[in-house]
This record gives structure tokens, sequence and C-alpha cells, in this order.
């Protein structure tokens, strides 16, 4: 079992195909761009169209001091919604079908390995 698991990866590697588990932070950092006009990371990151990013996973919605969320937002805010790695992914994927009546004007990541490297970039953003 070992050595035909061994030889799919290692087939996988050669064929230039990273496992469906495999999460890249800095090809995630390039997924970002189609985010950063209306979002922001790094030290000293502000809000802009959108909240600032920094910290996201494990925080709650509409928590960014600072920052008008859609009455939309507010409400998966007050019935407990927390960015975690399943929701943030989620809303990630389809913005307007994780929070109707939202407002972040974003039709999706719908590539799961962008997906999957956005959230591993969004994790190293504190």
């Amino acid at each position: 079992m070992k050595r035909s698991l061994r030889l799919a990866i290692s087939i996988a590697v050669i064929a230039g195909v990273a496992p469906a588990w495999a999460q890249d932070a800095s090809q995630g950092a390039l997924v970002f761009n189609q985010c950063r006009a209306c979002h922001a990371v790094d030290p000293g990151a502000r809000n802009k169209a959108g909240p600032e990013l920094n910290g996201i996973l494990s925080r709650k919605a509409a928590s960014v001091s600072g920052f008008n969320y859609s009455k939309a937002m507010k409400e998966a805010a007050a019935k407990g919604l927390v960015w975690n790695e399943q929701n943030l992914s989620a809303y990630l994927e389809s913005p307007d079908t994780f929070i109707p009546k939202g407002v972040m004007a974003f039709g999706g990541v719908r590539n799961e390995s962008d997906l999957k490297n956005l959230i591993a970039f969004l994790k190293t953003q504190n």
C-alpha cells in the first residue's frame, strides 16, 4: 500500500501535477491580485472598498473596525458566522450564494487549486 502511494505521488510530481491536498501560499499571493483593488493585507493594511483581511481566518464576520458592512453580512455575523477555512472557501467560491444579498462585487474563485492556494496565502497574513 505504501509503495503504491509513493508511486502515485512520484508520478504526479513527474507529471507536474501537485497532489490535491497541496496548498501553495506563494501561488495564492498571485490569486490575491484579483482582490487587491478592494482588499488589503500586510502590516498597516487599511480598509478599501472591502475590509482589510489580515487575520481573516478565525475572525468573526463583519468585525473589522471602521468598515461599513452590508446588512446581509451583519446578519450573517449576528448568526455567528466565523471565517474558518470551510466558510471562507465557500464564500470565496461564490459570494452571492454564500451571503445572498451581499454586496461583494466578485464572481468568485471557481478553480479549486486557486481557491486552496488563496486560503493558504490568507493564512499567512496576520
